[in-house]
């Protein structure tokens, strides 16, 4: 007789049935009716719902009263959920907001189900909704597809406890996340204050003429080629193979809409390609810039083995590595940031079918380079915020492997509730 604990079978319902559900509403896209949009109105899109880990705040698009007027404005704790571009990323609505007819909404029944509870149940059967999606043309997974699938659902109260010990984890992410936007945000203004406005200590009130207007006396302008070295890598024809025999290639589709990691995007490169790669192996500290396609001008910084202590680049990325004492590379990391910076790449376009730049585009960009003394200066004052939003990225990331570990059998009922406390020691030898 088997030991090995029973597993529910729990009751099967459709999306429908447990709470409302519908497509979201916009009858125009941004490039097509700019009069719509710049105001107070969170217009949420599928990018962004990609972006967020739980709860949806963040948005690249605002509608004003004559875009509400033509869209739908939805309540916070709607579940968001894609059925086009990305497909079936789902995130909660934390402010009420709009979004496209590429993004459904679900509103849960207070009676029946629990949105925190439905929302992991849906990430766990992504992939089947996304094989479900494919088409001839393009991907899409409809209202009327999504309906087919019925999902095992427990009482409501057990939903609220299995929701509870899942967004204790996310809780815990969007404490990282938070602590990674005040700390990024602290390096990006310490170097706008000191590079772009020259507001830093000691600095000369004269300013000198140059090629990118006044810089302060003692600066001068570099062509960034003169330091740094620039390569960039490539993937074998045929693709990637799987994770457990590859080493990671970062490409345009690992950077979301906030410039961040995508983890589910990851591809990989046979380990006897990566080992015979001559170039676009990353090193630490190296600085990722991608060079062509939607992600055009976004820039990552890899440091302290984060994300990964072993991986590549393909053919879309430059990889950027300092060569000169006088560029530091926190320096360069901001310096890509700077919005002024990103938009002097994309006008570089050298391309006529899709947007992209070349190596000389980029290593013929011109920057201010302070006397030594200020740079370092700077790289001291900045390297341990930057450092201190690798800790937390790394921890944050720990905390997401967690959790995806333990969601399907949480969801499943295959692993007692007590064990998958974040709390519980024992937790990683459970899972």
């Amino acid at each position: 007789m088997s030991d090995a604990p029973r597993v529910p079978e729990w009751p099967k319902y459709r999306l429908d049935q447990l709470g409302s559900i519908a497509r979201g509403r916009s009858r125009h896209r941004p490039r097509n009716a700019p009069h719509l949009y710049g105001g107070q109105i969170p217009f949420f899109q599928t990018g962004d719902v990609k972006a967020a880990d739980f709860w949806l705040t963040q948005h690249t698009q605002t509608y004003n009263a004559a875009g509400l007027a033509q869209s739908k404005l939805w309540p916070a704790g709607t579940l968001c959920i894609t059925i086009a571009a990305n497909i079936a990323d789902t995130a909660i609505l934390a402010i009420p907001g709009c979004f496209p007819d590429s993004v459904i909404g679900f509103l849960p029944d207070p009676d029946k189900s629990d949105v925190r509870f439905v929302k992991y149940l849906l990430d766990t059967k992504k992939a089947s909704f996304q094989a479900a999606s494919r088409g001839t043309t393009q991907d899409n997974l409809s209202l009327e597809k999504l309906l087919t699938f019925e999902l095992g659902v427990p009482s409501l109260s057990l939903q609220r406890r299995i929701a509870d010990i899942l967004s204790a984890y996310d809780d815990l992410i969007e404490i990282c996340e938070r602590r990674i936007r005040v700390l990024d945000g602290m390096a990006r203004a310490l170097f706008h204050e000191w590079f772009v406005l020259f507001r830093y200590p000691g600095a000369p009130h004269l300013h000198i003429a140059s090629p990118i207007g006044g810089i302060p006396a003692g600066w001068h302008v570099a062509s960034l080629g003169d330091h740094i070295r620039l390569e960039t890598g490539k993937r074998p024809p045929g693709g990637a193979v799987g994770a457990v025999n590859g080493v990671p290639s970062v490409g345009a589709e690992n950077v979301n809409k906030l410039g961040r990691h995508d983890y589910s995007a990851e591809k990989y490169v046979p380990r006897e390609y990566f080992a015979a790669m001559t170039s676009g192996v990353v090193r630490d500290r190296d600085v990722a810039l991608y060079k062509d396609g939607a992600h055009i001008g976004r820039s990552t910084y890899f440091r302290d083995g984060f994300p990964h202590a072993e991986f590549a680049v393909n053919e879309h990325v430059f990889l950027l590595r300092t060569t000169s004492d006088q560029l530091c590379t926190n320096h360069l990391y901001l310096w890509l940031q700077d919005p002024q910076t990103v938009q002097t790449i994309r006008s570089r376009n050298a391309n006529a079918a899709q947007p992209g730049v070349n190596r000389g585009a980029i290593e013929s960009l011109l920057l201010a380079l302070p006397p030594r003394s200020i740079g370092h200066r700077f790289d001291r004052l900045v390297e341990p915020v930057l450092a201190a939003v690798v800790a937390f990225a790394r921890q944050a990331d720990v905390l997401r492997r967690t959790r995806n570990l333990l969601r399907p059998r949480l969801l499943s009922g295959k692993i007692p509730l007590e064990t998958a406390d974040p709390g519980n020691a024992d937790l990683a030898a459970t899972v």
